[in-house]
């Protein structure tokens, strides 16, 4: 599989089941897609979502009603517990050309990965499946970690265009950059402020 970001603005994620797992599908798609769900009950935490909720018994839709249920989709998720559900679903994707996530079941065309995301960034981590606590673990240890990244980021932007401006030579302006960003201390001074780490940058790097 190959990582990409995809802009999900004015398309449809169509996810059938509404347990716990369709409400976490659900929740990830919902700030920028159109969700409609399809499931016999809801779990609660769909009351908080922004998704159109269907309600219908999908074991007795059967090949006639499936098809129908998936116009429009983008990419569509199977979360029922019935595994011959999920992958029949699956197969109606791949006739269709519509991308498909398999929660239980034959694999799907991709994998929704674990994401670490801030203002300036977003990262996502995937094992493909193998270890789902691994792909936590490392989301909780760059959290941990890098608490300021999206400080540094903006810091880092201020700097490459201070460098433009000040700086001709392409390859001194990309080691004053990365001499910055391994620099421990700027990170020490920007969990004060930019203002803080600025100062230190210019004393170290820009004199």
């Amino acid at each position: 599989m190959i990582p990409l970001l995809v802009k999900f603005s004015n398309k449809t994620v169509v996810i059938f089941g509404g347990g716990g797992v369709g409400a976490r599908k659900a929740a990830y798609f919902t700030p920028e897609a159109r969700v409609r769900v399809y499931s016999r009950s809801f779990s609660p935490v769909f009351s908080e979502l922004d998704v159109e909720q269907v309600t219908i018994d999908l074991d007795g839709a059967g090949d006639k009603r499936l098809p129908s249920l998936l116009q429009g989709a983008f990419l569509a998720i199977a979360a029922t517990p019935d595994r011959e559900l999920n992958n029949r679903i699956g197969e109606l994707c791949r006739e269709r050309g519509i991308l498909f996530n398999n929660a239980e079941g034959d694999a799907g065309d991709l994998l929704i990965p674990s994401v670490v995301k801030g203002e300036r960034f977003l990262l996502a981590i995937s094992t493909g499946g193998s270890s789902p606590a691994v792909s936590r673990f490392l989301r909780e240890f760059v959290e941990r970690s890098l608490p300021d990244l999206d400080r540094m980021i903006a810091l880092q932007e201020r700097l490459r265009e201070y460098l433009k401006e000040c700086y001709p030579d392409a390859d001194a302006r990309k080691d004053v950059v990365w001499k910055v960003l391994m620099d421990r201390d700027v990170w020490v001074a920007l969990q004060g402020s930019e203002v803080a780490a600025w100062s230190l940058i210019t004393r170290r790097y820009l004199q």
